[in-house]
């Protein structure tokens, strides 16, 4: 490499410490704010007294369903009364329409802690709710998912038979999901397929995995970023050691397929090419509340010597589009590949009573530039597209494009 595409501090690089944050890209965590009043009939009736809101319609028909309600077909089923204040208050928060606005019971909040932490036994991918309908995000690197053929932008009308019309992402994920060894049939309806298709998955154990790092014959140094884990951080610095020991100006950062993960990680990424505070991502309260900046910590430790490409597809949600739109709005990067997921919300999740928890959305991503994500996600500066003929010749047509424009740069 020469010595021009390092910058005089090049000694920064090893030497800064780095901060691992407790909140996501896609959502933060929080306690429960506020004490539980405890009603007559302990913590199922417990009320939090709003003067503008009248409830008595709620507890009428409560009542009327305990006198009245008759079972008559197998799919009735017996509720405890915890149960129904639990399917009362999931209600209440599907009434605002956001597939990311989700209440969790003491079950599902237990298996969405454990996807946080990134060990769970599943088919390993990430879906999301994409124009009403359940979609893959991404698969997981060396998943059953990916092993089994699933692909990003992938639609799931059915789960073993049952259909997933209507479902939120966290409810599919506990059909999915289940014990290794175990089998589960997915049935996939896909763009370049004209009819839907059964794929059968084996469930495994699930290990997140971060980074890989390859130097190519043609002198380019390829970074693949998984997700934006907690261990990320420190191994992103590691591979941007092992570039700048290469002695190369070429550079391929590859997001494609990575679904997100926590913010700090995507912040300290782009804070290694970008100076201090400039902006990476704004985060915007609709009015709300005053927008906030999250801004570079300005290691920027490379100079405009620098040759450098990021994939993007529509796998590349959330972080990723983060990282991506911030480097490339800053002019330090070249986008290439398909338009990205457009996950630009902002999640809390808080801890509840009974081992429950909320995750609400409280804001949406912008920009540096102020170009909400969430808006048909990042367009890349180049735009490349699999053919079907691509696909078959396991031709990756995006980064033979990428090490194009760095070989004629």
């Amino acid at each position: 490499m020469k010595h021009s595409l390092l910058k005089i501090y090049t000694t920064v690089f090893i030497a800064v410490g780095l901060l691992i944050l407790s909140f996501g890209a896609g959502w933060y965590v929080a306690k429960e704010n506020g004490e539980n009043t405890q009603g007559q009939s302990g913590s199922v009736f417990s009320l939090h007294k709003h003067q503008n809101v009248d409830l008595s319609l709620f507890w009428n028909v409560w009542d009327l369903l305990d006198a009245k309600f008759v079972p008559t077909h197998g799919t009735s089923t017996a509720m405890t009364d915890q149960e129904r204040i639990y399917a009362a208050i999931e209600g209440l928060t599907d009434s605002y329409g956001d597939p990311y606005t989700v209440f969790f019971p003491p079950v599902e909040s237990k298996s969405f802690a454990e996807d946080v932490s990134g060990n769970f036994q599943g088919v390993g991918m990430e879906i999301g709710i994409r124009d009403n309908v359940l979609t893959v995000v991404a698969p997981l690197k060396d998943s059953p998912a990916e092993k089994a053929g699933i692909l990003s932008g992938d639609r799931i009308v059915e789960v073993d038979g049952q259909s997933m019309a209507g479902f939120s992402a966290e409810e599919a994920v506990e059909i999915i999901r289940g014990e290794k060894g175990t089998e589960v049939t997915l049935t996939i309806r896909r763009e370049s397929v004209r009819e839907a298709f059964q794929v059968p998955i084996t469930r495994d154990e699930i290990h997140i995995p971060a980074i890989d790092t390859e130097l190519t014959e043609d002198n380019i140094f390829v970074i693949r970023l998984y997700s934006f884990s907690a261990v990320s951080i420190n191994q992103f610095r590691e591979a941007l050691r092992e570039f700048i020991k290469a002695e190369t100006d070429k550079l391929v950062l590859d997001l494609r397929g990575n679904p997100g993960g926590y913010l700090d990680a995507a912040i300290d990424m782009a804070s290694w090419f970008l100076p201090e505070g400039k902006v990476i991502v704004r985060e915007d309260y609709n009015g709300e509340a005053e927008e906030d900046a999250y801004r570079s910590k300005g290691y920027d430790i490379f100079t405009d010597e620098l040759k450098f490409v990021i994939l993007v597809d529509g796998g590349s949600a959330s972080a990723s589009e983060i990282l991506a739109g911030a480097l490339q709005e800053h002019g330090k990067a070249t986008l290439v590949g398909t338009n990205t997921f457009g996950k630009g919300s902002v999640q809390e999740l808080v801890s509840l009573s009974e081992g429950t928890s909320l995750k609400v959305t409280i804001a949406r991503w912008l920009t540096p530039e102020g170009v909400s994500i969430s808006e048909g996600g990042l367009t890349p500066d180049i735009i490349v597209e699999f053919t079907e003929e691509d696909i078959e010749n396991r031709e990756d047509v995006q980064f033979e494009k990428a090490v194009e424009i760095l070989l004629n740069q």
